[in-house]
Parts: C-alpha cells; sequence; structure tokens
C-alpha cells in the first residue's frame, strides 16, 4: 500500500472511530435531556464521582451583555490569554448571580465536515466549562452545546467572516420567576 493510500485509511479509520463516538454521546445526551438541538451534540450526562450539569431549559437561554463570547484560532480549542480574562470577567458575574444557570455553546466556522466541527464545538465548549470550573463556578451550574458549523453569525467565505464564528457563547437561563439582577 503506498503511503497516500496508507495515510487515507488511516484517517478514515480515525473518522469512524470519532463518529461512532459523538453517536453515542448524542444518544446518551438526547437519553440524558430528553431533547437535542437540531444537530447539535449535548452534553448533560452524570458522571462517575456524581457531578452532573443542569438540565437547562433551551427555550430560557440569553446572552447577556455582562457575559461576552470568545473565540479560537482555527482548528482550535486553546483559551489564549484574550479569552481567559474574557472568562475571568464572565466567572465574577456568573459568581455574583448563584441562581443563573449557563450553557457554553460551541461554534465552529464552515470548513469542514459536520461531524469534525460538532467535536471541535463540543471541544470548545468543554475547554469553557472547565476554565469556569477552575475559576470557581460550580461545574453543576455550566452545561455544553456544540452547533458546529450550523449556527453561522456570518456566511461569507472570508477570514473575518470564520473568525466571527470560532466561537463559545455562554447563556444564561434563570429559574422560572427570577430576572437578571
Amino acid at each position: 500500500m503506498n503511503r497516500c493510500k496508507l495515510q487515507s485509511f488511516v484517517l478514515s479509520v480515525i473518522l469512524g472511530a470519532v463518529l461512532g463516538a459523538s453517536g453515542c454521546a448524542h444518544n446518551r445526551a438526547r437519553t440524558a435531556q430528553g431533547q437535542t438541538a437540531g444537530n447539535a451534540v449535548t452534553r448533560s450526562t452524570t458522571t462517575a464521582d456524581s457531578v452532573s450539569t443542569p438540565d437547562v431549559d433551551t427555550a430560557s437561554l440569553h446572552i447577556m451583555a455582562e457575559v461576552k463570547t470568545i473565540h479560537f484560532d482555527y482548528d482550535s480549542a486553546f483559551l489564549g490569554p484574550e479569552a481567559r480574562a474574557t472568562l475571568v470577567q464572565n466567572a465574577d458575574w456568573l459568581k455574583s448571580h448563584m441562581d443563573a444557570r449557563v450553557q457554553a455553546a460551541g461554534h465552529c466556522d464552515e470548513r469542514g465536515t459536520v461531524e469534525y466541527n460538532l467535536a471541535l464545538g463540543q471541544r470548545r465548549a468543554q475547554a469553557v466549562k472547565d476554565y469556569y470550573k477552575a475559576l470557581g463556578v460550580a461545574e453543576g451550574r455550566v452545561a455544553t452545546i456544540s452547533y458546529g458549523k450550523e449556527k453561522p453569525l456570518c456566511q461569507e467565505s472570508s477570514e473575518d467572516c470564520w473568525q466571527k464564528n470560532r466561537r463559545v457563547e455562554t447563556l444564561v437561563a434563570f429559574p422560572r420567576g427570577v430576572t437578571s439582577r
């Protein structure tokens, strides 16, 4: 087998494993939350140490002016210094609004397959959740979801547009009868 065919074979095996794993996660999420949002992959399961993410009613989620969106480099879920500084400010707001539940919603630009971008969006959302936890936001208050490339803010095929789409939005929900303060 020549090198090119071998690389294609290895890539298809890896992609198959990723797709199989994401399909299982998608089904677990559907069972755990009772719903999914379009092609989004949600994570709302109980872990071995009994920490669970909130069951967030997606209809009650809002973008709050005080909670900023962060952006990522191409093909990356790395939280750079600017993103970390923004997340510190977001975490401070979240800690002062203890009744708020949040959903870290991962997004990607148009490049790549649907499956790849769903996985990348999930890694981005999980990185934000993990950083919030490190900053003192209770893990059980933060759910994650990936929309991959399904909800772009910009639809031009340019680097400026793609940069806007590579993001995690921290969406906020309050319990019924509670409003933002």
